[in-house]
């Protein structure tokens, strides 16, 4: 029995770009973040024939799924399921992996495959109370990191609450990845370079994959980020995938050509990805708000009101979009403040951390520490303009893409000392906030703290403080099974989907 393949695949959030990602004239700036989604690739074992995938979800109850690959006159063919993610991904990636070598392709898949797919704990909203202060019904940072990984969810996957993460795009980019993998379509070695013709396959492919399961072209920026970290992001022209949504509304045929579809080399696929990174001593924090919207409604009203209002929108949206650049240049111009000058950036932060950022540009510092509290308050005026003006593109849509109660805790969440800025992720809605807080480790009353106990204290919302942070990591890549802690555990536990979190470990 040949080793297990583990791929790893991060969740995301869109700080920046929120609705302009969906034009390739804008972009918008997406953070990876450490929470992933792992997909294990095994052979097949006494309960999988020949030919047979057996799809897993070990962490929800009744999400297996049996799939028979036929194969025949040099075609492969998938039998459908009701979870189209895992059967488009499955249908195309096989299809590109017979085409190279079929002899090959199919001796591998003669052993079935087992994949069994497992996602950290913050992707979906944890039913669980504050496990240090059991009176305490929110959770908190702290209490968080004492949960065992991959907690069971204790209900069926069309049940489960989401913390808008992104977790469909990483599923798909750790699956697709696995199986590129597997069949030798790309290798370990091409797959960790940012730049290679093996990742871009691979996101190529699940780009592909995640539209046609979707049944649109979208934006593109949460598999981007799953593949390549975080980014700068200007998606790619959607004109290279229109011409096989069609393949989205019928059974998907073996004769679609996924090989032509997602090869680097045409000139359609040109989304531009410029690594990013947040400069040292910020860190993010996201929460789950678990409001309820609805993404693809509230993009739909956008769209119809920016069709209607040409002029208008063009106007708001080349504001917000000098606001978003005004963002990302201040925070790239910190990081490089800091490579300049570290003590005056370290001691500049420290000054910050005790006051709100109203009170920065008075702060009695050296030239030196002033330019870069300059800088810090121009990352708090960004964040502050573009949350004004996504406000009046909601009012202008007849939607809420930040409702009043985020408005509310974002204020003051934005208001407290050391918080550098603050916003609604994507989309929007009532579902999730991202704030950005500076960190000294000399405080006893950090940023964070403050922020979580603005959270804690919130009356109109439940707001529970998720663990992810931004990933520093290339984004998707191979993980060695033993080394992640909890991992083979989850997928040999019979019934794990129905086990209690405090009896795992």
């Amino acid at each position: 029995m040949s080793a297990s393949i583990v791929v790893s695949a991060p969740g995301k959030a869109l700080l920046a770009g929120g609705y302009l990602v969906l034009d390739p004239a804008y972009s918008g700036l997406v953070i990876s973040v450490s929470s992933r989604f792992y997909t294990v690739i095994r052979d097949g074992g006494p309960s999988v024939g020949p030919n047979e995938i057996c799809v897993r979800s070990p962490q929800f109850i009744d999400a297996t799924w049996k799939y028979t690959v036929t194969l025949k006159n040099d075609e492969v063919l998938v039998c459908e399921s009701l979870d189209r993610f895992v059967h488009c991904a499955l249908q195309l990636t096989l299809k590109l992996a017979s085409e190279g070598n079929p002899r090959a392709f199919a001796e591998l898949l003669s052993h079935g495959l087992d994949i069994a797919a497992i996602a950290d704990n913050d992707f979906y909203t944890q039913k669980v109370k504050n496990v240090r202060d059991p009176g305490e019904p929110r959770p908190s940072i702290a209490s968080l990191s004492e949960m065992p990984p991959f907690c069971p969810l204790n209900v069926t996957l069309s049940d489960v609450q989401k913390t808008g993460m992104g977790s469909s795009a990483a599923l798909i980019t750790s699956i697709v990845s696995a199986l590129l993998l597997k069949f030798g379509v790309i290798s370990k070695e091409g797959f960790a370079r940012r730049d290679s013709g093996d990742r871009v396959l691979a996101h190529n492919i699940a780009q592909l994959v995640h539209c046609l399961a979707q049944g649109k072209v979208g934006s593109g920026f949460d598999v981007s980020a799953a593949v390549f970290g975080s980014h700068v992001y200007t998606r790619f022209d959607p004109r290279v995938l229109a011409p096989l949504m069609d393949f989205a509304r019928i059974p998907l045929r073996p004769v679609l050509d996924p090989g032509a579809a997602v090869d680097h080399n045409k000139p359609t696929w040109n989304s531009k990805v410029v690594p990013f990174q947040l400069p040292p001593l910020v860190r993010l924090v996201l929460a789950d708000v678990a409001g309820g919207s609805s993404t693809p409604s509230l993009v739909k009203k956008v769209n119809e009101w920016r069709s209607k209002n040409t002029e208008d929108a063009r106007r708001l949206w080349t504001s917000i979009d000098l606001s978003n650049k005004n963002m990302v240049d201040s925070l790239r111009e910190l990081s490089s403040l800091y490579k300049a000058d570290t003590e005056a950036y370290e001691a500049a932060v420290q000054s910050l951390t005790f006051l709100p950022p109203s009170q920065w540009v008075e702060a009695e510092t050296s030239e030196a520490q002033r330019t870069v509290t300059q800088a810090f308050y121009r990352v708090y005026q960004a964040g502050q303009t573009t949350r004004f003006l996504m406000r009046k593109m909601g009012e202008n849509a007849g939607v809420h893409i930040e409702p009043p109660t985020q408005t509310a805790l974002l204020d003051e969440s934005v208001a407290q000392a050391g918080v550098i800025a603050g916003g609604v992720p994507g989309a929007g809605g009532d579902d999730a906030i991202w704030v950005l807080v500076l960190e000294s480790g000399d405080a006893l009353e950090t940023p964070l703290h403050r922020v979580e106990q603005v959270w804690r204290k919130f009356k109109q919302r439940t707001v529970s403080p998720l663990l992810a942070t931004q990933s520093m990591e290339i984004g998707a890549r191979v993980e060695e099974l033993a080394g992640i802690r909890g991992l083979e555990r989850v997928i040999t536990t019979d019934d794990y989907a129905r086990k209690s979190p405090t009896n795992l470990f």
